[in-house]
């Protein structure tokens, strides 16, 4: 029996649970700045973050808000009850000796998520999230005796969102991990980068032969979509190993090692029980009126389906849409221009941004590009009424976006603009049909691929500003076609 069909037998089940990072200005319950991403370690701490006796948590209103976006993002709604408890555990980078987190009531329950796998629509449901203050960290360093603890994450306002175990395979973990980023960045909740850790996902994976579900070891803290995905193919592929073998599959923590691409024991698995959870007496319940519910709706942005509808009505295909899509900046450009212009130049202006940019390109902030957007129509536009050729207009699109300033301008300044005059194109095709007889013979005589070198060499005298299809006409004109 080979491997494939060994595999086959198994039933592989997999849930995610993934960490987004709020972004707020200030930690969960203290006022410490909430950007640790540059700071050296301990730098942005306060009393509370390190747990000092007689500090008191005061809830960050703000995390609250981006909660409630979070629940409609990801097809729910927040519940207008929930609280906060303690998670107790022991740990040097948990000061407190316990977390503050939401366990029976918090702040979301239900949910779903549709992913596509393979042209194959599916419906991820979303058990609840919760808002939880992070831990700090600790480090390794290599070839010591010691680890390090810094605290400056100790606090940091996390939703964790907890998937159903409805994935069945790494691609659908992938396609699911990839469209909460999505939802996250679009209802702008978070930073989402996950470089950074503002994402990270902890990926519960189990086979089994039989319709009861086996046992489950969570890989955590992955940052990378490919990771997800490999540490996923990497688990099953060692637990039917395990299995096959007659062992038994321990309910554990393991970590990934990138390098390595294999997944590795980290500690055996708590509980709820082990965690000794309470209710928390210093933080009030949380209680939301439903006129805050609906404010919260009513100023919800466009979501990444949104974005679907108006992309597929431009007519891109699936891929297309999709990278343009993992570009939100992108997508909300184009987005605006489609409402501003119509399909026809969101369409063109969609494949412009799309293009592969280098460092000195990717620095328009936002306020600028929204007030690029009427140039951009108007750069389309040019292109419509053959002004300008389309490799001319990428050449003037780099320079709108670098200086902002209008695009017949840098048009005219670069001389890009195309020559639209009848009587000027025709003196040039005079001279291209004189200088290529064979071409201009093989024209007259059906071959008509070789107009297409015609219209090059009349690109080439005029230093590309030609009408394209202006010359295009006069050459079949003089040619008495």
């Amino acid at each position: 029996m080979t491997l494939e069909d060994i595999r086959k037998q198994y039933t592989v089940t997999i849930g995610i649970e993934c960490h987004v990072q709020f972004k707020t200005k200030t930690k969960l319950f203290s006022g410490a700045d909430n950007d640790a991403r540059e700071a050296a370690p301990n730098t942005l701490v306060n009393h509370i973050d390190f747990g000092l006796p007689g500090a008191l948590p005061v809830l960050n209103e703000e995390a609250v808000r981006l909660a409630c976006r979070a629940a409609f993002a990801l097809g729910s709604e927040p519940q207008k009850f929930s609280k906060f408890d303690r998670k107790h555990y022991f740990y040097p980078d948990l000061p407190m000796g316990y977390q503050i987190t939401q366990f029976d009531e918090p702040v979301i329950l239900g949910g779903q998520i549709e992913i596509e796998v393979d042209g194959q629509k599916k419906i991820i449901g979303i058990t609840r999230a919760h808002i939880e203050a992070d831990a700090g960290k600790s480090t390794h360093p290599t070839g010591t005796d010691y680890s390090l603890v810094d605290l400056n994450r100790a606090g940091t306002p996390l939703l964790e969102i907890v998937s159903e175990p409805d994935m069945h395979s790494a691609a659908e973990a992938k396609a699911y991990a990839k469209e909460l980023y999505l939802r996250a960045k679009y209802a702008g909740i978070s930073e989402a980068n996950l470089y950074y850790g503002n994402m990270r996902f902890d990926v519960n994976v189990s086979v089994s032969k039989t319709s009861e579900l086996g046992t489950r070891t969570e890989t955590k803290n992955l940052n990378s979509f490919r990771s997800i995905e490999k540490a996923v193919e990497y688990e099953i592929a060692r637990q039917i190993e395990v299995l096959e073998s007659g062992e038994k599959i321990v309910q554990e923590t393991r970590g990934w090692d990138d390098t390595k691409q294999k997944t590795f024991s980290q500690r055996t698995k708590e509980d709820a029980h082990d965690y000794r959870y309470m209710p928390d007496p210093d933080l009030p319940p949380v209680v939301l009126t439903q006129q805050y519910i609906d404010e919260i709706k009513a100023d919800m942005p466009a979501l990444p389906d949104d974005y679907r509808k108006i992309l597929a009505d431009m007519d891109l295909d699936a891929k297309t849409a999709s990278d343009i899509i993992a570009v939100p900046d992108t997508a909300m450009t184009v987005k605006r221009v489609y409402e501003a212009a119509g399909a026809s130049h969101a369409k063109r202006v969609a494949f412009w941004l799309f293009q592969p940019q280098t460092d000195d390109d990717a620095g328009v902030g936002e306020t600028e590009a929204q007030n690029i957007d009427g140039q951009l129509v108007k750069l389309s536009q040019m292109v419509e009424d053959n002004k300008l050729s389309s490799t001319a207009a990428k050449e003037v699109l780099a320079e709108v976006q670098k200086t902002g300033v209008d695009p017949e301008k840098v048009a005219a300044d670069k001389n890009l603009l195309q020559v639209s005059d009848e009587g000027a194109i025709a003196e040039i095709v005079k001279q291209v049909l004189a200088e290529n007889e064979k071409a201009a013979a093989d024209v007259q005589s059906g071959e008509m691929k070789a107009i297409g070198f015609l219209v090059g060499q009349v690109m080439k005298l005029s230093q590309g500003k030609a009408n394209p299809g202006l010359a295009t006409e006069l050459i079949k004109k003089q040619l008495g076609i």
